[in-house]
């Protein structure tokens, strides 16, 4: 029984509360926020600690391993003799802690500054891709009729082709001159060019499932009796529909995050992502592709990053569906 005179908790305060309590949610979270942080303190640890620019190449540079200087590049001596190889991992913070790459550039501060842009580019995205969806959807399942018929069609035809090879596709004709819309000019290899490829091209994964609820609610009583009642269109989308498809729209975010990272990773691994001199843990790993039978560790090091931040982005996503999609704490629930 409620105590007489107590203020009973809003829904997102009970929310926020479940959510707290879901162990792998916090495990995700924590994950995630180690991640964050060492991506943050890239600049620290590259000026502070490694003494390296992480962009610019030494192929004649030296460092200090176990008191000995050599060389970061080694000059092969088999076949032709045209190869290098990179100097290993030292384990040591202050001198190439993962090793250096075929440009004698230090690992682990590209890792951490390519994890920046990384980070950046799928949380920028997935914030523009759900404010697009979250429109389209809302204004194809309210209004309904011809606006419904001409959303749908443009959802259907971004839907059918596939998104890498969209994706590839607006990357090419985007690299090779920008973009000019009236005084804004969006150069080449701007971050901004991925970022807006990948929020395009995922608007249908969120619009689609948002306009269908919309379409359930502008059924429900509450928004019958608020069109009854001669509630304007404004009105009642800002009180009525968008807080109750809100939820949806918070559970993918860190789920499309998690996506829009990989699909960064892939782009920028064929070259038509994150352009040089900026890095991503997809242009590293395409950095470390000619080096995997000598230093593995250049490809594997962003590789982990990757898969790990997107498992605790998923871990978050599942404890926020949990929390705020009823359905999913029902029997068989999705």
């Amino acid at each position: 029984m409620s105590t007489p005179g107590a203020v009973s908790a809003g829904p997102w305060r009970v929310a926020f509360g479940q959510l707290v309590r879901t162990r792998t949610a916090l495990a995700g979270v924590a994950v995630l926020f180690v991640i964050v942080v060492a991506c943050l303190l890239a600049p620290v640890y590259a000026s502070r600690i490694a003494h390296t620019d992480a962009y610019q190449s030494n192929i004649s540079g030296t460092t200090v391993v176990d008191g000995a200087t050599v060389p970061v590049l080694t000059h092969s001596t088999t076949g032709l003799g045209l190869g290098v190889t990179p100097i290993g991992p030292t384990w040591d913070p202050g001198h190439y802690f993962l090793g250096a790459d075929n440009q004698g550039r230090d690992v682990m501060a590209r890792l951490l500054y390519g994890g920046r842009n990384s980070l950046t580019i799928g949380l920028t995205s997935t914030l523009i891709c759900c404010v697009l969806a979250l429109a389209i959807g809302v204004v194809a399942g309210y209004f309904g009729g011809p606006l419904d018929a001409l959303l749908s069609r443009f959802l259907d035809v971004l839907w059918s082709v596939p998104v890498y090879l969209l994706a590839i596709c607006l990357s090419v004709v985007l690299l090779s001159g920008g973009l000019s819309v009236g005084p804004v000019h969006l150069r080449a290899g701007s971050l901004w060019v991925p970022i807006l490829i990948i929020a395009v091209v995922y608007v249908p994964y969120m619009a689609r499932p948002i306009r269908g609820q919309v379409i359930s609610l502008r059924g429900g009583e509450f928004i019958q009796a608020a069109i009854g009642v001669g509630a304007s269109d404004r009105r009642i989308l800002r009180r009525d529909v968008v807080p109750n498809v809100l939820p949806t729209v918070i559970v993918f975010v860190p789920l499309m995050t998690a996506l829009s990272m990989l699909t960064e990773s892939a782009l920028s691994f064929l070259s038509v992502g994150v352009q040089p001199p900026d890095a991503s843990w997809g242009t590293i790993i395409n950095d470390g592709l000619g080096l995997l039978y000598t230093r593995p560790v250049v490809a594997i090091a962003p590789g982990l990053l990757i898969a790990a931040t997107a498992i605790a982005l998923n871990l978050i996503g599942d404890g926020l569906r949990e929390t705020l999609d009823p359905s999913a704490k029902l029997p068989g629930g999705g």
